[in-house]
């Protein structure tokens, strides 16, 4: 819009910039005068935030005459379980800290023997360091000293249960060995802490938090499912849905497709399985899923044909 002008004008902020301002440069009494911003005020409105407020008519142009509002910023209104950190890591000696960094630089170098020795050598010299636990078990974990891992993991949590990754891993741990109650206690220990999960969400969600919420929810549907807690799979399974912009999680939707079936939902079952089919047309139960597919197709056209008058 059009700021400090000797006349008024309509303001229209979907309008588009480049026409306004080629309007401005030949008449230079559109806009809004400066005297009637007096009590005009920019903020931002977000759900649970407040924010900070700017005075239009404390801005100031520069010479070209635009005027940049700066940056507003928005606060949460109260806490969020999970969301606070805790400050042992920062507490780490200067030699644990050193040799934490040596051990991610071998690890993401390849060099797992010399990773491992060295978180092994900063947990010894400093017992609470959790992150370095967790990466400590990630290391074994890839050379296939599961037990050894596990145990790493374990004392990760034991120091801060509010640090999500090794549950995560412990999860996958459980999943692979088809321990279903541990899978469904270590993933909802996950989700009580998950911000998102303070809200319902009704769209789709770009998740950029650095612990994959996404396998977290599909894997506590499993568990779910496996444990005939059907509504609790279907809740869980919609959410890492809503989550998966990137498709990382085909099986999902055949997960979908089974609940959705089991509550004679066949036309939902048939949308879920040919939304798995096109992201993995190659999987190795392709074929498998088709015939799957026929089946849910034939029961939906019986319950259809039964439907009419």
């Amino acid at each position: 819009m059009q700021l400090g002008s000797r006349a008024d004008s309509f303001l229209d902020a979907s309008g588009d910039p480049a026409s306004q301002s080629g309007a401005a440069g030949k008449n230079s009494d559109m806009g809004i005068s400066r005297r009637e911003l007096a009590n005009c005020e920019l903020r931002a409105s977000a759900s649970g935030f407040h924010s900070s407020i700017i005075n239009l008519m404390d801005l100031t142009s520069t010479l070209d005459r635009n005027i940049d509002v700066g940056a507003i910023v928005v606060q949460r209104a109260g806490n969020i379980e999970g969301m606070t950190l805790d400050a042992t890591p920062y507490k780490a000696p200067r030699d644990a800290s050193r040799a934490y960094e040596k051990g991610l630089e071998a690890e993401r170098n390849g060099k797992l023997a010399n990773a491992r020795k060295y978180f092994e050598q900063a947990v010894k010299i400093y017992p609470p360091y959790a992150i370095a636990w967790f990466r400590l078990g990630s290391v074994l974990q890839k050379e296939e000293q599961n037990d050894a891992a596990r145990t790493a993991y374990v004392q990760a949590t034991t120091i801060d249960t509010k640090f999500l990754p090794p549950y995560l891993s412990l999860a996958l741990m459980a999943y692979a060995a088809e321990n279903w109650t541990a899978v469904l206690e270590l993933t909802g220990h996950i989700l009580d802490l998950n911000p998102m999960n303070q809200t319902a969400a009704t769209g789709y969600i770009l998740d950029l938090d650095p612990v994959n919420y996404t396998m977290a929810y599909f894997y506590n549907a499993v568990a779910n499912y496996k444990l005939n807690k059907v509504e609790d799979a279907e809740k869980s399974a919609l959410k890492a849905e809503h989550l998966d912009l990137r498709n990382r999680f085909p099986q999902l939707h055949l997960l979908l497709a089974e609940i959705f079936a089991r509550k004679n939902n066949y036309a939902m079952a048939i949308l879920e399985t040919k939304t798995y089919l096109d992201l993995a047309p190659q999987a190795k139960d392709a074929d498998h899923v088709r015939e799957q597919l026929a089946k849910l197709e034939k029961l939906n056209a019986s319950v259809s044909a039964s439907e009419k008058p």
